[in-house]
């Protein structure tokens, strides 16, 4: 059976597979190690030229290990074990490598960063946190310099030069929130000179379950003030309420919007005091202007919105609810705050934002490590197509996991945690103590304060200092009181004679929700063939058993008559909490998978846009861009145009739109046929064109169109990013009508990017035919009526 077990177990299938690998490597070392260290450095350009004639990377693994193992021993004193080398196998494949705490996995990461780097396109190494980025960049980067190779790091306050240094070096380091923050970046930013990051290539990603599973659960958001203009609306409302409807501007409440019409134009110019609206400094006033003019026509006190306590708190359409936190976007709200005369606040709208998920599904080719993960490989392998292989130990595992020991209250348990704690610090054996909570660490310290044991106590702020404690865990009467997660990707050392007294000692306080965490605090007892031991202490009023099981659990303390203090210890029961865990486990999957689902859909629509927008950032003449744009806008504007049976009404949608009116506008309109009226006006707005490049000189209108076409395409996109939350926010409504949240979602988010690209379109010409721009030399500025 044993046999047939491992006959069909794929893990060992992979191992086998991998152990070949090892062997043809070990073969070379001999060979490899006579080599002069210039010899060994010849080595990069050799690869290189190999790889151009055809090679590929697989075909250079095996001398590129070996070569990569060989200076590891000259340059920072370490050789990879042959476990090391299967982990870096696994990683160049494109799977994550289950490796125990202590298996030197930062190690392991150079043989594919290098083997990956010789293409030229950029690898990325990516940490938890900016501490162990920076200490494995030094700590590994000697083996990649001897190899002709640069070595970039990304810390919190790196600033933008030394940023695009460090995208375009061969292997860069960094936390997950640097290089998404850097994609976000790089995709509102208004110059080629601001963009820091190559196209995505590989990456492999260290302690790859907390950073594509735990950070999974918060998406990258980029925010930023409104522009800081909530002062315009006081003046801006005073305008809207002195302009008359059906005189001044016209609405269409079927679709919220509102135009100014030529007379309502020259009024709002004499009442704001601005010599033109459409000048490009004065692009806010007139946003607010036309937002007013909004929240004056269709929106509604006490029926869209309340006001309470000098506040405007919008009511749900759907329940009927105030939405107590939620403010309308674009400056809806600041304009209906100024039409109530309460204090109008600055709010933060979103810029841009991107799931940890859809980030890192962009990279060509992604692996990652950890101490823990084959009880998620389903969500590793449904969400981002990553096997897990299990690689084994270097030295077998010597660590004694006890099973769970439980109490029925939370004091009986600290009460017997801290006994424990007592005992082995008798006889100088270290104690590293897990809690899921600052506070309960705080609790424990002050227990162990009475009892007089000195004692370390950590948080999981991840820092420099607190890594060094948790290095030191591990030395004769060492306690550390820590979260759960302090310190990860820290090694914990045994101290001189501390093996003999049985090594570190583990307590958890209670189990967490998925057991990927009890186990990563489990694995740092018994690194490299350590002594070693673990052990839960739990109570019936932890949110695990009190959620799970726990009635069951108490119903058999009863039954068997259990005294105060007095514990149950089984195997049996420690399979039920992992049963429960398990359940938690699958029901979190089952969110992180729908919220996927639904950023997908933002996602598909982020990709449009931004390769759009890089496009128009990019390029040196966006002169086609425009012309495409403004045919399809042509198109539809005739069609509304000839819509309208009132042919006094065109002249104002025609002057809305493009800014002036032809000197043969009568003329035109008279004729009955609307191909000759469109061929004449199309001619007159192509010739209008012309005329503006003419008037700016063609090198400053390039730019124009450039600022025109990103301040359009960020202003609608952030627009739309908040719509698009509020949509999500309240799509689960649709289920009360037995509809599919989901399947409404994605019809109604594909309307409204539809309408969105529509409306980038229309404003794209309206600005560029409107648009006047003031210099020094021009302190005033003409708007030609007619031309």
């Amino acid at each position: 059976m044993g046999f047939l077990s491992k006959l069909f177990d794929s893990n060992a299938r992979t191992l086998k597979k991998l152990e070949e690998y090892v062997k043809r490597i070990n073969a070379l070392e001999p060979e490899i190690s006579k080599l002069s260290d210039e010899d060994l450095k010849r080595k990069t350009p050799e690869f290189k030229q190999r790889l151009e004639r055809g090679e590929t990377l697989d075909d250079l693994l095996i001398e590129a290990f070996a070569v990569v193992r060989e200076v590891a021993k000259r340059t920072i004193g370490m050789r990879h074990f042959d476990v090391q080398i299967m982990g870096g196998i696994v990683l160049h494949q494109g799977k994550i490598a289950e490796m125990q705490t202590g298996e030197g996995k930062t190690l392991v990461a150079t043989l594919p960063a290098y083997l990956n780097a010789l293409e030229g396109k950029g690898v990325h190494i990516v940490t938890v946190n900016d501490y162990l980025a920076k200490r494995d960049r030094y700590w590994m980067g000697p083996i990649y310099e001897f190899l002709g190779l640069k070595v970039g790091l990304l810390q919190n306050d790196t600033p933008i030069l030394e940023r695009k240094k460090a995208y375009m070096a061969d292997i860069t380091y960094g936390t997950n929130n640097e290089f998404g923050f850097d994609y976000l970046r790089d995709n509102i930013a208004l110059s080629p000179d601001q963009l820091v990051q190559r196209e995505l290539n590989y990456a492999i990603v260290d302690e790859v379950d907390s950073i594509l599973i735990d950070e999974a659960r918060t998406p990258l958001i980029i925010s930023g003030p409104a522009k800081g203009e909530s002062h315009i609306y006081k003046l801006a409302i005073r305008a809207a309420r002195y302009l008359k409807k059906d005189v001044d501007y016209t609405t269409d409440e079927k679709t919220k919007t509102v135009s100014l019409t030529e007379e309502g134009l020259r009024k709002a110019e004499s009442f704001l005091g601005v010599k033109d609206l459409y000048d490009f400094k004065n692009m806010g006033l007139a946003h607010a202007l036309l937002q007013c003019l909004k929240a004056l026509n269709f929106y509604h006190r006490d029926r869209d919105y309340i006001v309470k306590d000098g506040e405007v708190i919008i009511v749900d359409e759907f329940t009927g609810r105030l939405m107590f936190g939620r403010r309308y976007s674009d400056g809806l709200h600041q304009a209906i705050e100024a039409k109530e005369g309460v204090r109008i606040r600055e709010e933060n709208v979103t810029l841009a934002t991107i799931s940890i998920q859809n980030y890192f599904r962009m990279y060509k080719k992604l692996a990652g490590m950890t101490g823990t993960a084959a009880t998620e490989e389903e969500e590793f392998v449904k969400i981002y197509g990553l096997e897990v292989v299990v690689i084994p130990p270097n030295k077998p595992l010597r660590r004694i996991n006890y099973p769970d020991v439980i109490f029925r209250t939370e004091e009986e348990k600290f009460e017997a945690v801290v006994k424990e704690i007592e005992e082995m610090y008798k006889i100088g054996r270290p104690v590293l103590v897990g809690t899921t909570s600052i506070e309960k660490s705080e609790r424990l310290s002050k227990m162990l304060k009475k009892k007089g044991i000195p004692h370390n106590v950590l948080n999981a702020k991840y820092h420099e200092k607190e890594a060094e404690i948790i290095a030191k865990a591990g030395q004769k009467y060492a306690v550390t009181i820590a979260t759960n997660m302090a310190g990860r990707g820290t090694d914990i050392v045994l101290g001189e004679g501390v093996a003999e007294l049985g090594g570190l000692h583990v307590i958890g306080t209670e189990r967490h929700e998925s057991r990927r965490i009890d186990n990563q605090l489990r694995g740092r007892a018994g690194r490299q063939g350590d002594p070693g031991s673990s052990r839960f202490y739990l109570s019936l009023e932890d949110d695990l058993l009190r959620l799970f099981g726990g009635d069951q659990i108490k119903a058999l303390m009863e039954r068997l008559g259990m005294e105060r203090g007095q514990p149950i210890e089984s195997p049996l029961l420690t399979r039920i909490i992992e049963n429960s865990q398990a359940k938690v486990e699958r029901m979190n999957f089952e969110i992180r998978k729908q919220l996927l689902e639904y950023d997908d859909v933002l996602n598909t629509q982020r990709d449009i846009v931004y390769k759009e927008r890089r496009k128009i950032l990019l390029m040196d003449n966006l002169e086609e861009i425009v012309q495409r744009i403004m045919n399809r806008v042509l198109d539809k504007f005739f069609t509304i145009m000839f819509n309208q049976e009132n042919r006094e009404s065109w002249k104002n949608m025609f002057l809305e739109t493009f800014g002036f009116l032809p000197f043969d506008w009568e003329e035109i309109i008279k004729e009955e046929d609307y191909t000759e009226v469109r061929e004449k006006l199309e001619g007159r707005i192509r010739e209008r064109y012309e005329k503006r490049k003419e008037e700016f000189g063609e090198e400053m209108w390039k730019e124009i169109q450039r600022i025109v076409l990103l301040y359009v395409i960020d202003k609608l996109w952030i627009e739309h990013l908040n719509d698009m939350e509020a949509l999500r926010d309240g799509i689960g409504l649709r289920a009360i009508a037995h509809h599919d949240p989901l399947v409404e979602y994605k019809k109604e988010a594909y309307q409204m990017f539809q309408d969105m690209v529509e409306s980038f379109e229309w404003e794209s010409i309206r600005y560029l035919f409107n648009i006047h721009i003031s210099t020094q030399e021009t302190k005033t500025t003409t708007k030609g009526r007619r031309s």
